[in-house]
């Protein structure tokens, strides 16, 4: 293409913009147009997945750069394959965009959508063996996305205005070389650690760090059992047949399940979703914590928290009683499908990819054996990928297939939980001030430790998955680097 028909094609461009006002951020446009970014660069850039990097570019695919001229699909993969990918041991790069500076533009063509155009700026972070600083750039760039036979392909690329600098390495965070970050790793006993994290309700970034077996990286689709973080689906397959109406927060359980060990205790009758969701029901966290292994009451439900992995299940046998489906099966049909989570499931099956499973470990380094459940467990034990769960929570916080009433509900401080925190319905509440708050869930089994959260006002979260009982101790550096004052906010609350 010659300079006149470069500057032709930018012409275009802003004639498009002009005449276009930016879609909403909290647009499926925007979300769809921020997820092919992140699937572009941070899986397939940032780790040289040239295979992925490619199916998203079109066959058409121009490439336009500021100062190393223009490339066509063909050249421009052979120059990532051959530069960048050549050697990613002694060289590496890694693309990250400025959330802030992202902006999406429809294109219609007689009124029915056929392509975007994308705005922003990103960093660059280079790193070469053996100097001691750490190189970067920034710049702007223009992205032109076309539907493709339903598909969203990268038809042409514009990068312009770069500016180079230099950070020394005595102030750089580990948390900007992805080498530091596997050396840290492995210094805490963590095998395998996954990132995800959302900017105005997208789920920007997915990192994938350590191995997945001895000697072979983890996959950014890692899969994770995740513990606990299993009762915020289950919470929400809940709260959404709430929102259609066929299910009530403050009915009575009895009248679709009694636990035969309780059958003979009239409080019984006083258990509901309600309760079960903010914790309140009375349970131990698991019967088989009682000396005689039978489920009891250890105070009247409703009175005070206490937190309960049998009240989760509790409520999936009134679920599957009532509308004679199992949890997965209404999972699938409420969560799972819409969000379309691919590797996301409550129980174990031949679906499952186990060359991307990651296996918990303990504090040594031994292997605990892989848990295999054919029923689905309600409260624990669910199967996913930072991706999925990132997808889940983003869904969360649109209030997607809730009312605002709902909505309302699930956010609103049901009981005291501990460290003056409160428990609202399937999450735990931080109250940070000023009107600020965050939801969180945890997740901590033999070999797992995970912990997410998010902030609905702001449509931001974090999401941590490890595969170690050490897990834990690398939180509070990741959570105060991701979330920043809001993040010192939520470890000062957890030191008290």
């Amino acid at each position: 293409m010659t300079k006149r028909n470069l500057f032709s094609l930018l012409f275009i461009l802003t004639l498009g913009i002009n005449s276009q006002a930016q879609v909403d951020k909290n647009s499926d446009l925007y979300k769809t147009i921020l997820s092919k970014d992140s699937l572009l660069f941070n899986v397939g850039f940032n780790t040289c997945d040239i295979p992925q990097f490619e199916n998203l570019l079109s066959e058409k695919f121009e490439f336009f750069h500021d100062k190393d001229g223009i490339s066509d699909k063909t050249k421009f993969l052979a120059d990532f394959r051959n530069g960048l990918c050549k050697n990613p041991s002694e060289y590496q790069a890694r693309r990250e965009l400025i959330p802030e500076s992202t902006q999406v533009f429809a294109l219609y063509k007689n009124g029915k959508l056929y392509g975007a155009i994308q705005e922003g700026m990103h960093q660059f972070f280079e790193k070469q063996t053996g100097k001691p600083k750490k190189f970067g750039s920034s710049a702007k760039f223009t992205h032109v996305w076309l539907l493709e036979n339903g598909e969203w392909k990268l038809t042409k690329s514009l990068s312009f205005e770069h500016q180079e600098k230099q950070i020394s390495s005595s102030t750089s965070s580990i948390f900007d070389d992805d080498s530091a970050i596997e050396q840290w790793i492995k210094e805490n006993k963590v095998p395998t650690l996954g990132i995800g994290i959302i900017e105005n309700g997208v789920l920007q970034q997915v990192k994938v760090f350590g191995e997945i077996t001895k000697g072979v990286s983890a996959p950014y689709n890692t899969i994770f059992n995740v513990a606990s973080l299993t009762k915020p689906v289950t919470a929400m397959v809940a709260l959404k047949l709430v929102s259609l109406g066929q299910w009530n927060l403050d009915e009575p359980l009895y009248k679709y399940w009694t636990d035969p060990d309780i059958a003979n205790d009239p409080r019984n009758k006083k258990l509901t979703t309600r309760l079960i969701l903010s914790h309140q029901t009375g349970f131990p966290n698991w019967r088989w914590m009682n000396e005689d292994k039978k489920l009891h009451f250890q105070f009247d439900p409703g009175t005070k928290y206490q937190y309960s992995g049998e009240g989760l299940e509790y409520l999936r046998k009134a679920l599957e009683k009532k509308f004679k489906k199992s949890l997965q099966e209404l999972a699938s049909e409420f969560i799972f499908k819409p969000l379309k989570l691919k590797d996301t499931q409550y129980v174990w099956d031949n679906n499952i990819d186990t060359s991307r499973l990651a296996l918990p470990y303990d504090k040594d380094g031994n292997t605990y054996p892989t848990i295999k459940s054919t029923t689905p467990n309600a409260a624990d034990d669910l199967m996913t990928t930072i991706e999925d769960y990132g997808k889940f929570l983003v869904s969360v916080m649109d209030s997607n297939g809730l009312t605002k009433q709902v909505f309302e509900e699930m956010t609103t401080n049901q009981v005291a939980s501990t460290r003056g925190k409160h428990f609202g319905l399937g999450f735990e509440k931080y109250d940070l001030g000023n009107g600020e708050y965050a939801l969180s869930h945890g997740g901590s089994d033999k070999g797992v430790q995970t912990i997410v959260f998010i902030f609905p006002k702001t449509k931001q979260g974090l999401l941590i998955f490890t595969n170690s009982d050490t897990g834990a101790g690398i939180y509070e550096k990741l959570i105060t680097h991701y979330l920043g004052e809001n993040g010192q906010k939520i470890v000062d609350i957890e030191m008290k």
